[in-house]
């Protein structure tokens, strides 16, 4: 029982941990698909573009949507690559 418990504390505390893993790649992103958005499901909703993620060697695209800010006022800001010293590193979505 003890030998549970401690791997459950010790996974709980890595999971942060893993939340600020970067992806680092050589190549960088093709360009944007275009995606037509139609109407909002409903007020207050916020599009959030598609962005191009790395998975399994190769770059996916992964479609846009529409969603709700956690907090009046909030906007998002996009998910988007970012070139540094020969690399691209995917900056995550996020809302401010």
């Amino acid at each position: 029982m003890k030998k549970v418990a401690l791997a459950l504390l010790l996974a709980f505390t890595l999971i942060p941990a893993a939340s600020f893993a970067q992806v680092v790649i050589r190549i960088g992103p093709p360009p944007p698909v275009y995606e037509r958005r139609g109407p909002p499901p409903g007020d207050g909703y916020v599009w959030q573009n598609g962005y191009h993620r790395y998975d399994g060697g190769r770059y996916v695209w992964t479609p846009g949507h529409y969603e709700q800010p956690p907090h009046r006022g909030q906007r998002w800001i996009a998910h988007h690559w970012e070139h540094h010293h020969g690399q691209y590193v995917l900056v995550e979505g996020h809302w401010r």
